[in-house]
């Protein structure tokens, strides 16, 4: 049982609720109620948020790629680093980073994770014994940390768009449409080892890594999944597609596919009216990650429009330069801000633009991972975070300001307990497992960079 002195519902706040959970999900919930003995307590409880884009293996390279050379730097300039990076991972080096990136999101206040995965391959782009070789090693880390896990296969065939050969650097991405299939069953064995609330979705990784004919064969294979695509993060990636299949990519998704609610677009940075409208009223999600694309420089997306056509969202980590869940919100909202000159935008109509953004992306990302959360209610999955709102940060602040609060006043710091489907992974602010798991972090780093 967990007590708290109030508790986000999706009713609204109520005070003094006791939550009752039983395989993972919230089966009653009492308000008006005194803590017992056995409970934990906790003073504020809100539905947790899934992180519905991570590349877990890019955390590792984090402060390595701000150094000006020469030129112009921009997300493709840092691609070729990356590339670079990954030719040194190994496998057991892939699962220490994976269980790390996990624990910092939990301790973020994220009960789940979207791992968008494409290394696969030996460095020199042979498979491993095991195909799925890799992906057992993310599933390992969702093992060890507790966080809800939707696994996310990526299928990259082609280095860019009109069906490019793949670089050097891409040789550990690449998979046919018919040796991808085969990974995803062995990912999906992967994950028979882990609690019933963890899944497995596809990735088409994007437009240009991929070709009509491949995305048309992939979907009808691994129908009934969630579907993950990276979609118009940059103009250069506009200006290719454009320019190959006649349309710009989202209007492409739009008059190709069943774009639905089993879908998830991240980025969708670069779009029209008629694609961000046509997009929000398709049911799919935009998985929005501000701190990256601000890092790369990729652009604000168009949150105003996608809100009033009735679009929903989600935030994710991405490259996880910085883990921070009340970053992504809040970088969110200031980049709408900065580019219209204005304040409070990211709300329809009147109302408390953090409970928008919050409320918002724990819905969606919840949708997006293909799990039965984002609110506090019976039947639902125990996703579930505390925050402490006596600390400063918080503790001048109206119920209906908590939120507002926690966006845009607080740090990841006033997190003390995250649940994901009952598993209580973080307790007092610390992951039960932080000393174990940071140890074998940097030991792997250790090697790591004593290798590149």
């Amino acid at each position: 049982m967990i007590f708290a002195k109030q508790a986000k519902l999706s009713t609204g706040w109520a005070m003094n609720v006791r939550l009752e959970i039983s395989q993972g999900r919230i089966i009653a919930i009492e308000t008006d109620q005194r803590a017992q003995n056995e409970d934990v307590t906790v003073d504020t409880l809100l539905p947790a948020l899934g992180n519905l884009h991570s590349h877990s293996f890019q955390r590792a390279m984090a402060g390595m790629t701000e150094f000006r050379k020469a030129g112009k730097d921009s997300f493709w300039t840092w691609r070729e680093l990356m590339y670079r990076f990954t030719a040194s991972l190994r496998p057991e080096q892939i699962e220490a980073i994976a269980a790390f990136v996990f624990l910092e999101m939990q301790e973020a206040g994220y009960a789940s994770v979207g791992e968008f995965h494409y290394l696969h391959h030996q460095p020199n782009g042979m498979p491993y014994d095991d195909l799925g070789e890799l992906s057992s090693r993310i599933a390992a880390a969702a093992d060890l940390t507790g966080i809800g896990l939707t696994h996310l296969p990526v299928l990259y065939t082609y280095g860019g768009a009109g069906k490019v050969p793949l670089e050097a650097g891409q040789a550990r991405f690449g998979n046919s449409v018919d040796r991808f299939n085969k990974l995803v069953m062995g990912a999906q064995n992967a994950l028979t080892k882990l609690p019933n609330d963890c899944n497995i979705g596809i990735a088409p990784h994007s437009l240009r890594a991929t070709s009509p004919e491949d995305l048309k064969e992939v979907l009808a294979a691994q129908s009934s999944r969630p579907v993950h695509i990276h979609i118009a993060e940059q103009p250069k990636e506009v200006q290719d597609i454009e320019a190959w299949l006649g349309v710009r990519p989202v209007e492409w998704l739009l008059e190709n596919t069943s774009l639905n609610s089993d879908w998830c677009l991240i980025h969708a940075t670069h779009m029209t009216e008629y694609e961000t409208y046509n997009m929000a009223r398709s049911g799919a999600i935009a998985g929005l990650c501000p701190v990256t694309e601000a890092n790369l420089g990729d652009g604000p997306f168009n949150g105003v429009a996608y809100l009033n056509a009735g679009g929903a969202f989600g935030v994710g980590s991405d490259s996880n330069v910085l883990i921070s869940l009340t970053e992504e919100l809040r970088i969110l909202e200031y980049s709408q801000r900065l580019r219209d000159i204005a304040r409070n935008v990211m709300v329809v109509g009147e109302g408390s633009v953090g409970d928008t953004l919050y409320s918002g992306a724990a819905r969606g990302g919840a949708q997006a991972l293909g799990r039965n959360g984002g609110e506090i209610s019976v039947g639902k999955l125990a996703d579930l975070v505390a925050i402490d709102t006596t600390s400063p940060a918080l503790c001048a602040l109206r119920q209906n300001q908590i939120l507002d609060g926690l966006v845009f006043a607080a740090k990841d710091e006033v997190v003390t307990d995250v649940w994901s489907a009952g598993r209580h992974a973080v307790q007092s602010g610390v992951h039960i497992k932080r000393e174990a798991i940071t140890a074998a972090y940097r030991s792997a780093m250790q090697t790591l960079m004593s290798e590149l």
